[in-house]
Order: structure tokens, then sequence, then C-alpha cells
């Protein structure tokens, strides 16, 4: 089951003006999806599909200065805290299952860390394949399932509840993408590993992303002392020498209509 949309969309609009301030690793893996476009790509027309605080709109942007740029995202926060620093041409808010755009009008849908959200992403294909034009280019990064596993199996230490955002796996990508009406050009998945001092630093990076459990089946209320004791217990036992690892499972995809 995925996180109801109505909750995703106020929990990242809630940390809008804070997200910059911890996205380093978000802004990596968004560098690293630029780097897997084919050096021929052109952009008449672009989107930035989940365009969070307009990060990504902006590069985009600068790469192709001559281009017709539309940033969109299902948090009104977001697009309120993007809108006046540019990038693109229009900031709209939609959802990646029911683009409120024309048919055949980009050559490139660029989205960075938000498909994971979406809980049909056989339907973000055909949405992408409807709206792009022939020959262009959807190009995305989102997170496969064992993203936050040392968290996840800390928290399985302590008690039976789901307290880690749960993903879809990368061969559920694979086969949705294989069986979609676009031409797969690349597809693979790349751990990244950060760390953290303690856990504290990391699930307050979370939460000041917005990205903190918005899980069905999360536990209410607060978390007692005795259990994040125990937590913490749990995870310092796969501390390393720069920290308590964070793993991201990141997939990159660039399919081609």
């Amino acid at each position: 089951m995925m996180p109801d949309k109505g909750a995703i969309a106020a929990s990242f609009s809630r940390a809008a003006a804070s997200y910059d301030s911890v996205a380093g690793l978000q802004r990596d893996i968004g560098h690293a999806l630029l780097g897997e476009l084919p050096a021929t790509t052109s952009a008449g027309r672009w989107l930035d599909l989940g365009c969070g605080t307009g990060h990504f709109s902006r590069e985009l942007a600068r790469r192709w200065p001559a281009a017709e740029g539309v940033a969109l995202d299902l948090a009104e926060g977001m697009l309120r805290h993007a809108r006046p620093q540019g990038g693109a041409a229009a900031f709209i808010a939609g959802d990646a299952e029911a683009l409120p755009l024309a048919d055949a009008s980009f050559d490139l849908l660029f989205s960075s860390l938000a498909l994971q959200w979406c809980g049909d992403f056989a339907q973000v294909l055909r949405e992408a394949r409807r709206v792009l034009r022939s020959g262009g280019l959807l190009a995305f990064s989102s997170l496969c399932d064992g993203t936050l596993a040392e968290l996840r199996d800390s928290w399985r230490e302590v008690d039976g509840h789901a307290h880690v955002n749960r993903f879809r796996s990368p061969q559920d990508y694979q086969r949705l993408c294989a069986g979609s009406d676009l031409q797969v050009v690349s597809l693979h998945v790349s751990p990244l590993t950060v760390h953290f001092p303690d856990l504290a630093s990391l699930t307050h990076a979370l939460k000041t992303l917005g990205a903190h459990n918005l899980n069905p089946g999360r536990p209410g209320g607060l978390t007692g002392r005795a259990r994040l004791r125990a937590l913490v217990r749990a995870y310092e036992r796969l501390r390393q020498p720069e920290g308590l690892p964070a793993t991201y499972q990141v997939i990159y995809g660039v399919l081609r209509k």
C-alpha cells in the first residue's frame, strides 16, 4: 500500500522552507540523473516532474537556456517556494499519474526522487508517453525496496510496526518499464550510502525533508523513551568508522518515446 497522496503533498509542503538545507543527497542523485542523459539530448520544451523547491528546474534552464520549461509538483507548498526563484516558465500543481498537460508537448520529462510516491507506476509511464513528443525522453530516478534498510532492521528489533517508507522492488521497475510502450535506453540500480553522527541526525534529516514515515499502518502518537533507547542500541551495532550508515537503493532510468 502506498501513502495517501494528500498526506504526501501536505508533508512536503510543510518541508518546503527547510528542504534545501538537508538535501545534499537528493541533489547528488539528481545530478547523477542528468549525467544519464544521452550526450545528444535536446530539449526545446522540458518538464521537471516533481520539481520540489525548483533546484533542478533551474539546472535544466541553465542547460537549455533557449528552451521553455515547466515545473510540476503535487505539493502546493513546494511550488510557492520554487516560483519566486524562477527557472521555469510555468509552475503547475499536478499528479504524475494524471498530468494536466497536452499530448505530445514535451521533449524531455525529468523526474528525480518523486515517482516513488506514485502507486501506479504503469500509469506514470502511460502519462509520460502521452505528453512526450516522438523521440522525447523520460529520465527518472526513484527509490527501491531496501532503502533505509538499516533503520528498518533496527526498528524490527523493537516492534512490529512499519516505521520506514516502503518502495517497489527493482524487478517491478524493470517489468513495468519493459512492458511500457517506451524504449528502455538505460535502467540500473545504484546504492548510495550516507553516514550520520547519530540516530537523531538521521531522523531530523528525514523530517526536515518531509520524507519521514508516511506509510499506512505507521504507529500514531509519540515514540516512548524506552523504545527509542532500544532503537538506538540496535542501530549503534551497525556503526561504521564514518558514522551510522543509511543506504538508499536508487534506480535510474532513461526511456524514449
